[in-house]
């Protein structure tokens, strides 16, 4: 039998959403990828994780604090590829709306930012680490996330 693909899912700041559609698509898929997808890492499916020897690591969410960027940090020296999945992981956006705001409205948010340990101005994950793939939309479209994951499944031994 042929190695699993082993991926990691990861949410930063964001709605989650797009795990809520990956939980729909494991609905619908889940004997078929249960042969071929070795789920390393998914605290919506796992208490007991393991972020070591990723394949593809699949991260929703910007980043807003110093803790999601070490988290980031490691998740990519962990992984071999990095899949940006939604428009807040892609372009900070919803996410970072703040980083728009006018003077008064970030003076006014500054005490919440400060007791929330959260940064001024929220990062897309390419800010911080290289990134090897995209799944664009709000939440993800399950069209492009099943192509992308096939993908990594017909090329697994060479990642």
């Amino acid at each position: 039998m042929a190695r699993k693909l082993r991926i990691g899912w990861f949410t930063f700041t964001c709605s989650g959403d797009s795990s809520i559609i990956l939980l729909e698509l494991l609905n619908k898929n889940f004997f078929e990828w249960k042969k071929k997808i070795d789920f390393k890492y998914f605290k919506y499916l796992k208490s007991k994780n393991k972020l070591n020897n990723l394949d593809v690591a699949f991260v929703e969410g910007a980043i807003s604090n110093n803790f999601e960027e070490k988290k980031l940090k490691e998740i990519r020296k962990n992984c071999k590829k990095l899949v940006a999945v939604g428009s807040c992981a892609i372009t900070g956006y919803p996410a970072a709306q703040r980083n728009k705001f006018d003077l008064a409205l970030k003076k006014e948010i500054k005490p919440i930012l400060k007791e929330h340990g959260l940064w001024p101005q929220v990062k897309r994950l390419d800010e911080i680490v290289k990134i090897d793939d995209k799944v664009p939309g709000c939440p993800m479209d399950p069209k492009i996330f099943i192509e992308t994951l096939n993908e990594y499944l017909k090329f697994k031994e060479l990642i």
